[in-house]
C-alpha cells in the first residue's frame, strides 16, 4: 500500500514537472485581429506572436511575415523585414514583381522551373510563365497569393491550404500546412504536405531581411556553409554544374561583407545583376544544421539560418529599384533587403542528378527552417 502511494506520488510529480516544462516553454503570446478583406470579400486575419522584445506579425494572406521585430545590441527593437503597412499594399503588388513575394510562403515550387514545364512519369506538365520564359515561385497565382486558414497553436500559428489537382498546372491535390512559432528569438517554420497523385513540391519563405532596419544590406556580413553553388544560364536556370566557390565572388565560407564583391567583373554576377543563386549546403540536407549567418555591424543584430534542406538561395535584392513604396511609404531601393530562402535546388524536376522534389501518395513532405535572432 505504501509502495503504491509512493509510486503514485512519483507519477503525479513527473506529470506535474512535464506540464510545468510545457507551460514554461509555451509563453509566447498569440493574438489575432482582422487585416482587411480581399477584392472578392474574403476576410484576412493577422496573427501577432510576442515573446519579450521579439514580435512577429503573420497574415493568412500568403502566410506573409508582415513584420518581424528583433532588438539590437542596446535592446532597441526594430522591424527587420520589408513589406507593406496593410493588406492593400500586398494585394496591389501581387503582379509578379519582387514585392509579390515579400515575406510569403512560396509554392508549389520555390524558385524557377525552366520554360514552365517538367515531365513526371512520362507525362509533361505545363506551368504558367511569369519570369520571362520560366515559371517562378509557383507562377503568377502561387501560394503567396491565396488566403490560408489560420489557427493559433502553442507559441505560434499554423496555416493550411488545399492546392487542388491542376492548380497552376501541378498534378495532385496537395494538402499543405505551415507552422510558425516564435520562442526566444527563434522563428521556426515547419512545412508539411501530402498528395493523392505523384507531384513535385518545394516550399520556402521569401522574407526580405534588413538587420539594420534602414539603408541597404551591402555592409551586412554573410557566411554560408557551402563549398559549391549552382551556376545559371542567361535565364537564371541552373546549368546542372555544381561549381566550387573557391576563388570566386561566391565564396562566403568566411564572413564577408555583401558589397565587397557584388560588383566584380564576373559572368554569374552579371547574369543575376548581383547575387541570385542557389548554394549547395555542405550538410547535404536531411538534418537541421546551421546553413548561414548574417551580421549587421551597425546594429549588432545577428541572424542564423538553420535548415534541413540541401540548398539556400541568397538573393541580394537586385531587382528592387525604388518604384515600390513599402512601409511608411518609403521606397524600397536597390539592395534594401536580402533573402535567404532554404530550398531544394531550382529546376530540380528537370535535373535528374539534383536532389529529388517528387512527392508520392502515402509519402509526406516535411521540412524545418529556423531563423534565429540575437545581438552582439
Amino acid at each position: 500500500m505504501i509502495l503504491h502511494r509512493i509510486m503514485t506520488a512519483i507519477a503525479i510529480g513527473s506529470l506535474w514537472l512535464a506540464l510545468s516544462a510545457m507551460n514554461a516553454e509555451a509563453k509566447t503570446k498569440v493574438t489575432s485581429q482582422p487585416f482587411g478583406k480581399m477584392p472578392d470579400g474574403t476576410a484576412v486575419e493577422i496573427f501577432t506572436l510576442s515573446d519579450g522584445a521579439y514580435e512577429a506579425r503573420i497574415a493568412t494572406y500568403g502566410g506573409i511575415v508582415v513584420s518581424l521585430k528583433a532588438p539590437d545590441r542596446n535592446g532597441k527593437p526594430a522591424d527587420v523585414v520589408l513589406g507593406f503597412d496593410d493588406l492593400d499594399g500586398y494585394v496591389a503588388n501581387s503582379n509578379g514583381t519582387s514585392a509579390s513575394f515579400f515575406g510569403a510562403i512560396i509554392g508549389r515550387y520555390a524558385n524557377r522551373i525552366a520554360r514552365g514545364s517538367f515531365a513526371l512519369n512520362g507525362q509533361k506538365y505545363s506551368l504558367p510563365l511569369n519570369n520571362g520564359e520560366n515559371s517562378l515561385h509557383g507562377g503568377p497565382h502561387g501560394f503567396n497569393n491565396v488566403v490560408w486558414k489560420g489557427k493559433p497553436v502553442a507559441n505560434g500559428v499554423e496555416f493550411s491550404y488545399l492546392s487542388k489537382d491542376g492548380e497552376a498546372g501541378y498534378p495532385g491535390n496537395l494538402s499543405a500546412r505551415v507552422r510558425y512559432t516564435l520562442v526566444k528569438g527563434n522563428l521556426r517554420i515547419e512545412y508539411w504536405a501530402t498528395t493523392d497523385k505523384d507531384t513535385v513540391v518545394n516550399l520556402t519563405n521569401h522574407s526580405y531581411f534588413n538587420l539594420a532596419g534602414q539603408r541597404d544590406i551591402l555592409n551586412h556580413q554573410l557566411m554560408l556553409h557551402a563549398s559549391r553553388f549552382t551556376p545559371v544560364d542567361a535565364g537564371l536556370i541552373p546549368t546542372g554544374e555544381l561549381k566550387s566557390v573557391a576563388s570566386t565572388p561566391f565564396d562566403f565560407r568566411k564572413a564577408t561583407a555583401i558589397g565587397e564583391r557584388i560588383n566584380a567583373d564576373d559572368e554569374q554576377l552579371h547574369r543575376g545583376r548581383g547575387y541570385d543563386h542557389n548554394w549547395v549546403l555542405d550538410s547535404g540536407g536531411g538534418k537541421l544544421v546551421e546553413a548561414a549567418e548574417l551580421y549587421d555591424p551597425s546594429s549588432g543584430r545577428v541572424l542564423k539560418v538553420l535548415t534541413d534542406q540541401p540548398g539556400i538561395q541568397f538573393y541580394s535584392g537586385n531587382f528592387l529599384d525604388g518604384s515600390i513604396k513599402g512601409k511608411g511609404g518609403k521606397p524600397d531601393e536597390l539592395h534594401s533587403g536580402l533573402c535567404l530562402e532554404t530550398q531544394h535546388f531550382p529546376d530540380s524536376p528537370n535535373h535528374s542528378d539534383f536532389p529529388t522534389t517528387e512527392l508520392k501518395p502515402g509519402g509526406r513532405y516535411h521540412t524545418v527552417t529556423v531563423y534565429s535572432f540575437s545581438a552582439r
